[in-house]
């Protein structure tokens, strides 16, 4: 179960980052609010999945899902550059999580 709230964690950190962009510096209510309810949910599922999980683990993957998350979100909805070089970057993010998947005991 700790790995079903740190996947569900890190992709709320997604939304609270697209949330963040599109709250202007906080100066938009909605977006706002949305931001710190989804930042509040991340860190409570980032917590229960710390109950089990290796602390070093689990924060690295769920800062990795947020960060490879946002950056295609950025490149989908809000027509951020794509290049080979940003992929392939995002890319050894994603073999990175893989590796501590597979190397974790728990």
């Amino acid at each position: 179960m700790s790995w079903i709230y740190l996947v569900i964690a890190g992709f709320l950190e997604v939304a609270w980052a697209a949330g963040l962009k599109h709250s202007e510096g906080f100066t938009r209510l909605g977006p706002s609010i949305f931001t710190v309810v989804t930042a509040t949910a991340s860190f409570g599922l980032l917590a229960l999945a710390m109950k089990h999980l290796p602390l070093g683990t689990a924060y690295a993957i769920w800062t990795g899902i947020g960060a490879v998350g946002a950056f295609i979100f950025g490149i989908i909805y809000l027509g951020e550059a794509v290049s080979w070089m940003r992929i392939a970057s995002a890319g050894c993010v994603v073999i990175g999580l893989i590796g501590l998947k597979l190397s974790s005991v728990h």
